[in-house]
């Protein structure tokens, strides 16, 4: 059990940074093409801080479901 949930944090660690980066991305490129112009510093942050928001959840999921699959549901005991 120990092993399986450190391996679960472990790559959610791992894929965090990553996959934020992309979500930021697509989302400030997203914001810039509906307005139709350049966006400011602090809609540039709040694009960061969801974009890290989402990654949390997108990270921990995928990586519970990879290591499920990798290792098997862990044994009680």
């Amino acid at each position: 059990m120990a092993y399986f949930l450190f391996s679960v944090v472990l790559l959610a660690i791992l894929l965090f940074f990553p996959l934020s980066k992309l979500i930021w991305v697509l989302s400030v490129r997203r914001l810039q093409r509906r307005l139709a112009r350049e966006i400011t510093e602090e809609e540039i942050r709040g694009q960061l801080n969801r974009a890290r928001f989402i990654s949390i959840f997108v990270a921990l999921i995928f990586s519970w479901l990879f290591n499920l699959n990798l290792i098997g549901m862990p044994a009680n005991g």
